[in-house]
């Protein structure tokens, strides 16, 4: 029988579903404002996508150890999101000074990914609290399925905004939506009083080699935490992140293959609204409407991806879900090539849907994957592990496929995306992974871990 989600879980699901129709807003508004406003060329994109990720790259491994420290998460996240609102709200207030540069913008957007940066690492370390280990991917398929519908509503809805009000303006639809997000946060009743997290490799099949018993103790855990100093006791907190990640194999081939795949990633983010407004000449507004069929594309993939999973297993749904988006970047190279005006949107959008489908089909078994293995201890550090190198890939790789693609034209550029999410895949099905599979009757919640036996 298949257990309702608790609702704690849907009141912090509604509460990330209105934000990230804000953040898809202004997402694409900012790429808007850099391309149109400020005359910017993909390099300049390219800078954008990485001072939005670059706290990743600097401070992510610590703010994971911290938020593990954290014993109220939910107050973590109220506080995020209100600071989020605040510093957008220095786009729409300069511009209205007369004081908006590309210099300004990224800045802004520099302090805005730090402060989403803890956000985040909260977030992802508060759902198993949420939910039992058992309904950890669905749990994760409806976050996946709601930042679908943002995909949908907020690129559309940015791009009209965009053409009505102007880019600077249309950020402060995001404003609004954290100061929900807020609100909704701050009502949420949820025992935190103890780790609720999943135990280490409960109601996971897969022979693995866990951490846990190897010299690694989830922060707060040892006896020796109290006495020990603050900066000594941060770096081994961060070192055990990483040995959680990079010593279990399941985890470590996982991690490298999503590396991978976010070269991919790197390239497309750095290319495509500037290959979208000049190289295929369309506007704003159909920059949006490929971005909504993304959005459609990831909201089937999400609302698949149980009957995915259960068919071909875990591993197998995430190698499936790869080669879904290695078509979606061959498809993307296509477009313009032969066509015009809403041919070409029509050949974007199917691109850009096989590329959602993908996403949406592979994001929630990866993060259950992780999370079933994963103590409540070591939620935020292994969370933040694979998203800190993941966005410092974006860091490095956005800015020098913008380069790239200034120098030798945009498609280029995409192959190198379609052969990086390829090789993703290909290191997936040749490993172990490809057999790994979560049990979903492991429902009940589980208590604080212990050691390994």
């Amino acid at each position: 029988m298949t257990h309702r989600l608790p609702a704690a879980f849907r009141r912090f699901w509604l509460a990330d579903a209105v934000s990230g129709v804000g953040t898809s807003v202004t997402l694409l508004a900012l790429q808007a404002l850099v391309v149109v406003d400020l005359g910017g060329d993909a390099t300049a994109v390219g800078w954008l996508t990485a001072s939005r990720w670059l706290p990743y790259l600097v401070l992510g491994l610590v703010v994971g150890a911290l938020v593990d420290r954290v014993r109220r998460r939910r107050t973590v996240l109220v506080a995020t999101d209100l600071a989020q609102g605040v510093l957008l709200l220095a786009v729409p207030l300069a511009w209205w000074l007369g004081r908006l540069t590309l210099p300004v913008v990224l800045v802004v957007v520099l302090l805005y990914g730090a402060v989403s940066l803890v956000n985040g690492a909260a977030s992802m370390a508060f759902v198993p609290r949420l939910v039992p280990r058992g309904q950890l991917q669905r749990a994760h398929a409806r976050v996946d399925g709601a930042d679908a519908v943002a995909q949908n509503a907020g690129p559309a809805l940015g791009g009209l905004l965009v053409q009505a009000v102007g880019a600077p303006l249309a950020v402060l639809v995001d404003v609004a939506s954290y100061v929900v997000s807020a609100g909704l946060l701050a009502r949420l009743r949820v025992d935190e009083g103890a780790g609720q997290g999943s135990g280490q490799g409960s109601g996971a099949r897969y022979a693995v080699p866990h951490p846990v018993g190897h010299g690694i103790v989830p922060a707060g855990q040892g006896p020796a935490d109290r006495r020990e100093r603050p900066l000594p006791r941060l770096r081994r907190e961060v070192v055990e992140g990483l040995r959680w990640v990079y010593a279990d194999s399941g985890l470590r081939t996982l991690a490298i293959a999503t590396h991978v795949w976010f070269v991919g990633a790197a390239a497309m983010a750095a290319v495509l609204a500037p290959y979208v407004l000049r190289d295929l000449a369309l506007s704003p507004a159909q920059l949006g409407l490929a971005g909504s069929a993304a959005g459609f594309g990831a909201l089937a993939g999400a609302l698949g991806s149980t009957a995915v999973g259960r068919r071909l297993g875990t591993g197998g749904a995430v190698v499936a879900a790869h080669l879904v988006s290695t078509a979606g970047a061959l498809t993307l190279v296509l477009a313009g090539v032969g066509t015009a005006g809403w041919p070409a949107l029509a050949v974007l959008a199917a691109s850009q849907a096989l590329h959602g489908f993908g996403i949406g089909t592979s994001n929630s078994h990866e993060m259950a994957w992780r999370q079933a293995l994963t103590p409540d201890g070591l939620q935020a550090r292994t969370n933040t592990t694979m998203r800190s190198l993941n966005r410092a890939v974006l860091v490095v790789g956005a800015p020098l496929a913008g380069v790239a693609a200034d120098r030798i034209g945009p498609r280029p550029v995409l192959l190198v995306a379609a052969a990086a999410f390829a090789l993703s895949a290909a290191l997936l099905a040749a490993s172990p992974f490809r057999s790994a599979r979560l049990d979903p009757g492991a429902d009940a919640p589980s208590g604080p871990p212990g050691p390994a036996p």
